[in-house]
């Protein structure tokens, strides 16, 4: 994983010196290599030591090898980055933004991808495919999330229940069985009924996947599996924003790889789309 894509996305598990290492790396990444480390340390007002063990926590022998590490990754990015045939003004705020935008959604989503390896998500697609039910739940914005992979889990003939409310999906418990899978959608992983929820399920010998953040929470820590989303950024408008797109980016590659792994769910897929086409040409 490049060092700078890991320092951003395990920010939110780190101590109140290591964030502010963290934010100034980030911020600061082109001018790093006219630091050294003792510089590091008197601009942020640390010691010296904070700097080498925070380098050393990424797996560097230490900070002149994170900082020639962070050097390298900038200059493949830069050979690779497709240059302009126009220059775009300087006062062409629209475009600025919009090219913000869309590097930020691109960071995020690849943040989120290298967060969860193959192998984890193999294994909560397994879950999946070879569960009798699947008990979807998500309060709030996480509900919108919840409700569509519901649905799309239904089009390829997945028994699905899907409720937004917390009582209803206690409710809905008596008819878990084992093998039962339960994905629990939770930004932060914090409400305590949603934890609630998924230790009765546990009881049932049902499997929990939750779908936070990339942070520590109770929700993540108590689930049999997890899927992470990693979204940064200093406005909270543009952070809500790549939380949705990066959480949007999972799911969907989480529905082509059960399409791909069950060619009857694959087939199934396309029987549901013909019975709901004429409903939505009348």
């Amino acid at each position: 994983m490049p060092p700078l894509v890991k320092i951003s996305s395990e920010r939110d598990q780190m101590s109140a010196i290591e964030r502010r290492i963290a934010d100034f790396i980030l911020d600061n990444a082109h001018l790093l290599r006219d630091y050294s480390s003792q510089q590091l340390a008197s601009a942020l007002g640390i010691s010296q030591s904070s700097v080498v063990k925070f380098s050393q926590k990424f797996g560097f022998r230490g900070y002149p090898d994170l900082k020639y590490s962070i050097g390298q990754a900038l200059a493949r990015n830069g050979a690779d980055a497709p240059t302009s045939a126009v220059p775009l003004a300087a006062h062409d705020d629209w475009t600025a933004l919009e090219q913000a935008l869309r590097r930020s959604k691109a960071a995020a989503e690849e943040e989120t991808r290298l967060l969860n390896p193959r192998e984890r998500i193999e294994a909560i697609v397994d879950l999946v495919d070879g569960a009798g039910k699947v008990f979807v739940c998500g309060l709030g914005d996480d509900g919108l999330f919840a409700r569509e992979f519901a649905m799309r889990l239904s089009l390829l003939g997945v028994l699905v229940a899907h409720h937004a409310d917390p009582i209803l999906m206690m409710a809905n418990l008596s008819a878990a069985r084992p093998g039962d899978v339960l994905l629990m959608f939770s930004e932060f992983g914090q409400l305590p009924q949603l934890s609630q929820i998924s230790r009765q399920f546990q009881a049932c010998e049902g499997k929990v996947v939750s779908i936070t953040r990339h942070t520590a929470n109770p929700l993540r820590a108590h689930a049999d599996a997890a899927l992470v989303v990693s979204a940064h950024d200093p406005a909270p408008h543009v952070e809500l924003l790549l939380y949705r797109s990066s959480l949007q980016y999972l799911l969907d590659f989480l529905f082509v790889l059960l399409c791909q792994a069950n060619p009857d769910r694959h087939r199934q897929l396309g029987v549901t789309l013909d019975r709901i086409r004429p409903l939505l040409d009348n």
